[in-house]
């Protein structure tokens, strides 16, 4: 019997890759020259179709790399001359931090406590601050900063570039693109596909800060410079030899999202994180990490186990299904469950009630 994955990333394979692996591989594509005419229409239709799915405007250039962790790193080599400010909210919102500090820009972190967020009101305006980066969604705790939020700390860092993490939300959150300057994902998580490709979203602001950070003769990276990729992706190309495969199928997995349309699938994954809060509510063992229900994520929902992850896991895992343990130091006390459109309705129903067979 196949498993299947309700893991947070590498998730559950969205239901057409197969057919577009094999779609890839007839025609040659794999075999074919980044500098061909073949490849230029592969990433055009690509960065197409996710321009209307995610209604990114045309002042913002869409690349590609290696991971969304590379974007970490590529954000403060081209966008920080001195100064970033972090929200922390988790691990992964944490270790940007931490990449900013290791190329010795002054870091100010605001922590909030586990489970929760930083509230926009305790953050001090700051005119030298020059990139803010928001998680949007916390991948190891399972929580979600409301995108008022993010508005309310564009009015207090009006110059600064905003960066956000929306690594396991895209495409499920409406992100306000007037409100911030660059976003990023990784294909493994919401998009179904093999990992292996991140996809940074970045506008004019952007290109521009890292253009008066070359004037100044600051080292803004090697090979994947973000002036150099920009200008790159205006002819459709990259910097080097790319993951031509994860490009198109990220390509045709969105083609096939517009085609079932971003509402049904929003409202989709709100139904499956209702399935699983809600159904799990009464449960003797779980209870949602996250106490607020308007922080809690509707794409990664985290569940406390009291010491009982791995039994569950395992017990699960003799079903055909895989879920994630907790993150870090979370590992023997959480279980997360990814929500990603991926997994069918009638999944999401039949994994909540082999978890209310666990008792």
């Amino acid at each position: 019997m196949l498993q299947l994955y309700f893991t947070p990333g590498p998730s559950a394979i969205y239901p057409t890759v197969n057919l577009h692996i094999k779609e890839a591989l007839r025609k040659g594509y794999l075999s074919d020259s980044h500098r061909s005419a073949t490849f230029k229409g592969i990433y055009k239709e690509t960065e197409d179709n996710l321009r209307m799915l995610l209604g990114i405007p045309d002042n913002f250039s869409i690349l590609f790399t290696s991971s969304a962790n590379e974007i970490w790193e590529r954000l403060v080599q081209n966008t920080v001359g001195k100064k970033s400010l972090h929200l922390v909210n988790g691990a992964f919102s944490k270790r940007f931090a931490e990449i900013a500090a290791e190329y010795g820009k002054e870091t100010i972190i605001y922590n909030a406590e586990e489970g929760s967020v930083v509230s926009p009101d305790t953050i001090k305006a700051d005119n030298e601050v020059e990139l803010v980066a928001i998680t949007h969604n916390e991948t190891s705790t399972g929580v979600s900063q409301p995108i008022e939020d993010i508005i309310s700390i564009r009015k207090k860092f009006p110059q600064a570039l905003i960066a956000v993490d929306a690594v396991s939300s895209l495409p499920i959150v409406e992100l306000p693109y007037d409100q911030i300057d660059s976003a990023y994902f990784s294909v493994q998580k919401c998009f179904g596909l093999p990992a292996g490709l991140g996809v940074w979203i970045v506008n004019d602001r952007c290109i521009k800060k890292a253009e008066e950070l070359e004037s100044k003769k600051i080292i803004t990276g090697s090979y994947h410079k973000l002036l150099a990729m920009a200008k790159k992706a205006e002819d459709h190309q990259t910097i080097e030899t790319p993951n031509v495969l994860g490009i198109y199928l990220l390509g045709k997995v969105v083609g096939d999202m517009l085609n079932k349309g971003i509402g049904q699938i929003r409202n989709e994954t709100l139904y499956k994180a209702g399935v699983l809060y809600y159904g799990l509510q009464t449960h003797p063992l779980l209870n949602p990490f996250v106490k607020n229900e308007k922080l809690r994520s509707n794409t990664v929902c985290i569940f406390e186990t009291n010491d009982k992850s791995i039994e569950i896991i395992n017990f699960l895992k003799a079903k055909s299904m895989v879920i994630g343990s907790g993150y870090g130091s979370f590992k023997n006390n959480h279980i997360r469950i990814a929500n990603f459109p991926a997994t069918g309705k009638e999944q999401i129903e039949m994994l909540t009630d082999k978890l209310n067979d666990f008792q």
